[in-house]
């Protein structure tokens, strides 16, 4: 990496970010104001990972959140997944978001994110570095790492989700009462759940699908599992994209007859159904 740049890539990650959130109907990220930093309301991700007291809060306004929406009270171990699946899909988008449009891997610190626990919002300040490709405008600039190579990137990509999500895993996991390979599917999981909701709202799954695979074809530690697409066949021959989660991200135990699509849970004459056949 090179010395810090001046803001011109931070600039360049505000326009990304703000273009994720115009496409994605369900990514609630604002991008920070010049000069809002970290001093703005809400907490920053690095104490989500840091205070036990304010994962503690994190954990209970997902509980909150459960029965001011769904009338039920769940147990701490249900909220804390929920709550974890929402930041790490929240997370995968940004990401693989920036990947997925310009081939653009930014590094988001913990401490780029702030979470307004009340609203289950988040505004993310566009940092100083990126990885992307040889031949890119932005490759001259301070703070920027340069590859060759797709596959280059998208190891940048994997790594960057990783590293980001591994502080916040150490510290809800007790919480969660879930092990690693759990752990890791679900994020696996948000990345590839991600493109692939970015590519549907550009009307070009079939692209996304592809790119998500390219991303995860396999599972590539601490991922332990790939993308593992596949296609269930509905009435008159109508093909529908389908994926099984690793990680489970507990709705069902907020709503049982309503399990997620792409849960385990899930069999494929239902998803069909939900499909519209």
């Amino acid at each position: 990496m090179k010395t810090p740049s001046d803001g011109a890539v931070a600039d360049a990650l505000g326009e990304v970010y703000r273009r994720l959130a115009d496409i994605c109907e369900a990514l609630a990220v604002r991008v920070a104001e010049p000069g809002e930093g970290a001093a703005g309301a809400g907490v920053t991700a690095a104490a989500l990972m840091s205070d036990r007291e304010v994962l503690d809060a994190f954990v209970q306004a997902e509980m909150t959140r459960i029965q001011e929406r769904h009338g039920v009270r769940v147990p701490a171990h249900v909220a804390a997944s929920r709550a974890l699946h929402g930041y790490a899909w929240t997370l995968g988008v940004l990401l693989g978001g920036a990947w997925y449009l310009e081939r653009r891997v930014p590094r988001i610190r913990p401490e780029d994110l702030r979470l307004d626990l009340d609203s289950d919002t988040c505004v993310i300040t566009p940092g100083a570095e990126l990885a992307c490709l040889t031949g890119d405008p932005v490759g001259t600039l301070p703070g920027v790492l340069t590859l060759p190579q797709e596959e280059e990137l998208r190891a940048v990509l994997r790594m960057s989700l990783a590293d980001h999500m591994r502080p916040l895993l150490v510290a809800i996991g007790p919480v969660v009462r879930r092990r690693a390979h759990a752990l890791w599917g679900m994020v696996a999981d948000d990345l590839v759940s991600g493109i692939w909701y970015l590519g549907r709202m550009l009307g070009e799954e079939g692209a996304a699908v592809r790119a998500a695979t390219d991303v995860l074809p396999i599972g590539i530690p601490p991922y332990p599992d790939g993308a593992d697409f596949r296609h269930l066949l509905g009435e008159g021959g109508r093909r529908h994209m389908t994926r099984t989660r690793t990680g489970c991200c507990m709705f069902y135990a907020v709503r049982p007859e309503e399990a997620c699509v792409t849960c385990p849970r899930t069999r494929d004459a239902e998803r069909l159904r939900r499909l519209g056949n």
